[in-house]
């Protein structure tokens, strides 16, 4: 078996996918709907919108895969699609000496004929991919082809729509859309685990007289500096957002109210 190499932009693109928020977040009608038809128009019994983690592949969405919500990275095939720039299909993986040894080819769900392709979030950085899967070998042709790019540039406008309506122009940290979806799924996942949240306001203190004094461009330069600096204090899987004017919000996982305050 032939691990998935990491992409030379490896550093970006992590970055790039973890600022979407999507990972570990429930599912969505939007990337529900291409799944269901990419499983219905190529015949397949599995369709997913897989995103490569660092470790894992997830997937968003999954029409055909059971439970299932992710794999390890290095048994993935996606991982290998995401080193390309267009759709990587293997008609039969018991042909292809890359695959024929692989967990998800030689057990459950029996991979036999797999297509993937590239999603692109920003120029050449590689999400992850809208895959088919079938436990049958199979044939795919230039026609198929150019549907399943016309499914996935659905699946990447979906991910720019979402990431568009949920952040902040300025800061490029989450709004409070964004914050609201964002922390329903922290708080509901910290209750599944029985876990403590701490929620931290900030509003910052004479920031109007910044904008009176030095105007608003040095006003809009220090929002985005504080921003900046709300992401080097909190972790990843802390929920931090601009509420509007110089209010921030952060919402911390895992932490009591003394953890939060420390950290802070």
């Amino acid at each position: 078996m032939k691990t998935p190499e990491i992409p030379a932009n490896e550093v970006q693109r992590l970055k790039a996918l973890r600022s979407l928020h999507l990972l570990d977040t429930l599912p969505e009608e939007r990337f529900d709907r291409v799944t269901r038809m990419a499983r219905r128009l190529f015949g397949v019994p599995i369709a997913l919108v897989s995103l490569v983690d660092e470790n894992r592949q997830w997937f968003k969405s999954n029409c055909g895969l059971g439970a299932a919500t992710e794999t390890p990275r290095d048994i993935s095939l996606c991982g290998h699609a995401i080193l390309g720039n267009d759709i990587l299909c293997i008609p039969d993986t018991l042909q292809d000496d890359r695959f024929a040894d692989n967990p998800l080819v030689k057990d459950s769900p029996h991979i036999r004929f797999y297509a993937g392709c590239p999603l692109s979030y920003s120029g050449d950085l590689k999400m992850g991919t809208l895959c088919l899967i079938d436990d049958k070998p199979r044939q795919f042709d230039a026609e198929d082809a150019v549907a399943l790019r016309d499914l996935a540039s659905m699946v990447e406008d979906e991910l720019r729509a979402f990431q568009a309506s949920t952040s902040d122009e300025l800061t490029q940290i989450s709004n409070r859309r964004g914050f609201i979806s964002l922390a329903g799924h922290m708080l509901h996942h910290c209750q599944m685990k029985g876990v403590k949240a701490s929620l931290i306001f900030i509003d910052l203190d004479k920031f109007k007289l910044i904008n009176d004094t030095y105007g608003h461009g040095e006003g809009d330069e220090a929002l985005i500096y504080f921003s900046e600096l709300m992401k080097q204090v909190f972790g990843y899987f802390d929920v931090i957002a601009r509420l509007g004017g110089d209010e921030f919000v952060a919402l911390m996982g895992n932490r009591t109210k003394s953890e939060a305050k420390q950290g802070f």
